[in-house]
């Protein structure tokens, strides 16, 4: 454990030195290396380092920048290490770091006397780990929590500060949580990284020239710092279509915290939003159609899981704004019925609905006037936290607006860029930097600038659940949507739909794993077998469709030439219809399915 020198905030290690010898990984603090720890590669069994240690020449050295906790699975433990990083700004005056790459060390010897059946299933396992290792938008510091916002870090004790850093974190926000306990145990504070996944973008304004570099607007001369973090929870952790709505706990799918920070003249407020699926019990099974139909689970604990998502927000933020963007007609209309029938018995919440397709459709961004106007007198109230150069708490946020469309993506965000722009008029009106009459949206170029890096948050929350940037993303950059934007809109929507049906599956249990819903078990027949293992016939598919198609369109043409070829022109496109509807039929069973745990 290593606190930092000029003060008594925790730090952790930043650097390390893997050495791999024949039975066993060392990792050295590079500052400290007789700090180290030892993994046997047999077992992975944890020990410190002594005086004992092998002195051999080890077969490799490299350097990492963090260990991100151990997994259990069939045949031993897997060690999970960040390889690189990127450094992409300062929070608070600390640095902060983007996982580039990572990997999971095997410790996994006695899969050699593992049975066939368990080699089969550890090799499932060890692909659902290699798709982890890939996983966007992980942050971390060395010097500092990333998992509290501002308001609840003003808060806190003096000494907390001086706690190790896995113990100040939040772990709802903590990706890697149920990775740390073996490290925990074995009290390496000084080695454990929570790693926060969400995103982290910083930006320098001259009031408010917004850009990573900075750039010399001279605006009532006031230079600023405005940070935008997400901070995504664990606990309902998954995929766009096998995580919907929320589970008998209450924890809401692709829920996510974001924080908007402005840092100007010694002053720093922050403004907090959260997203989240509409929390009932509901589904959305990918079919190989464009948009599969959604379903409303008739469940007899509705009431309370809508009632404890709730009782958790307001306990968490205070007074809670529901607003609902979802279609008013439709699937997405019976949706939006159920939950206003089920916020009826909330008095303590307000629930708003807004049709966002109606009202904005795909240009008109600033009909969300119409929804400040319903909410606006409450969201001023609600406020935002502010302190002064000494710390001293100036006002406090007393709740939270808590946006959600159906996938709580495209029009969540613009709706929460639209939220944060009028929370900075009236920040910095409170300072005096702008007079009653200023707003953000007179500075045209500042705006625009302004707008992107929500636009920018909105693509990497999006990437994360849905595997794609964001659409409408045109909405929040510019305020309309452009030529290239609906093509890129176009792109992605095809890119989600592919994703969706045919990668999600793996995907999604590789999530149930990092995140603890699923564990392995070692004295347990195959888990793999009862959540559909079922073949895909889908290559099969594919190929007879488009066969028929080719065959039956060349017939056609030749039909006129004689009987034979009108009769093999039906016969094929017959086949053609067959095949089509036997898809159709069957599309569930075509698609990527989870295989370690049920929906809910």
């Amino acid at each position: 454990m290593e606190m930092a020198p000029s003060s008594s905030r925790f730090k952790l290690y930043d650097q390390f030195e893997l050495l791999e010898f024949p039975d066993k990984y060392v990792v050295k603090p590079v500052e400290s290396p007789e700090e180290g720890f030892s993994v046997d590669r047999r077992d992975g069994n944890i020990k410190p380092l002594d005086e004992n240690a092998s002195s051999a020449n080890p077969t490799k050295v490299s350097t990492i920048y963090g260990v991100g906790g151990t997994i259990r699975l069939l045949a031993g433990t897997y060690l999970l290490v960040v390889t690189s990083r990127e450094e992409v700004g300062n929070f608070l005056g600390f640095p902060i770091f983007r996982v580039t790459a990572m990997n999971f060390l095997p410790c996994n010897e006695a899969v050699r006397f593992a049975t066939a059946q368990e080699k089969k299933d550890e090799t499932y396992f060890r692909t659902l780990l290699q798709a982890l290792e890939t996983t966007p938008g992980l942050y971390f510091s060395y010097e500092t929590d990333l998992t509290l916002n501002l308001q609840r870090r003003c808060k806190l004790a003096e000494g907390w500060k001086r706690k190790p850093m896995w113990k100040q974190a939040d772990p709802r926000y903590v990706w890697n949580w149920h990775l740390l306990e073996e490290l925990i145990e074995c009290k390496l504070d000084g080695f454990i990284i929570p790693l926060l996944q969400g995103n982290i973008l910083f930006f320098i304004f001259f009031i408010f020239c917004l850009s990573y570099q900075v750039a010399e607007l001279k605006l009532k001369n006031s230079p600023a710092v405005i940070s935008i973090i997400s901070r995504r929870c664990t606990r309902r952790l998954g995929t766009r279509m096998w995580r919907r709505g929320a589970n008998l706990e209450g924890d809401a799918a692709n829920f996510v915290e974001s924080e908007q920070i402005v840092e100007i003249n010694g002053f720093k407020f922050s403004l907090l939003q959260v997203r989240g699926s509409i929390p009932l019990i509901w589904e959305q099974i990918v079919d190989l159609s464009y948009k599969p139909r959604l379903k409303i689970n008739k469940h007899e604990e509705t009431p309370k899981v809508v009632q404890r998502h709730f009782h958790d927000l307001c306990q968490r933020y205070g007074e809670i704004i529901a607003v609902d963007l979802t279609d008013q007609h439709g699937d997405e209309g019976e949706l939006s019925k159920a939950y206003a029938t089920e916020m009826e018995k909330l008095p303590d919440v307000r629930y708003v609905s807004f049709d966002f397709h109606q009202i904005c459709g795909t240009t008109n961004f600033d009909n969300l006037r119409v929804l400040y106007e319903q909410i606006g007198d409450e969201f001023e109230k609600q406020g935002y936290f502010l302190v002064d150069a000494d710390e001293n708490i100036l006002e406090e946020q007393k709740g939270v607006i808590r946006s959600n469309c159906i996938d709580c993506l495209d029009r969540t965000n613009v709706t929460q860029s639209y939220m944060g722009q009028k929370s900075v008029n009236l920040q910095l009106q409170r300072i005096e930097v702008f007079d009653s009459t200023d707003c953000i949206s007179t500075f045209e170029d500042d705006y625009t600038k302004f707008r992107t890096i929500w636009a920018e948050q909105g693509d990497e929350v999006s990437l994360q659940y849905a595997g794609t940037y964001a659409l409408k993303g045109d909405l929040v950059r510019y305020g309309k949507q452009t030529m290239t934007g609906a093509i890129k809109d176009g792109l992605s929507a095809m890119s989600r739909y592919y994703l969706n049906n045919f990668q999600d599956g793996v995907r999604q249990d590789a999530l149930d794993l990092i995140s603890g819903r699923y564990t392995v078990g070692t004295h347990s027949p195959s888990q793999l077998q009862p959540i559909g293992s079922q073949p895909s016939f889908l290559p099969v598919a594919s190929a007879l469709l488009i066969g028929g198609v080719t065959v039956t369109s060349f017939t056609i043409h030749q039909a006129g030439r004689n009987t034979q070829q009108y009769l093999a022109s039906a016969l094929w496109a017959g086949v053609t219809a067959g095949v089509v509807a036997m898809i159709k039929a069957n599309g569930r069973h075509l698609c990527s399915r989870p295989r370690l745990c049920h929906l809910i």
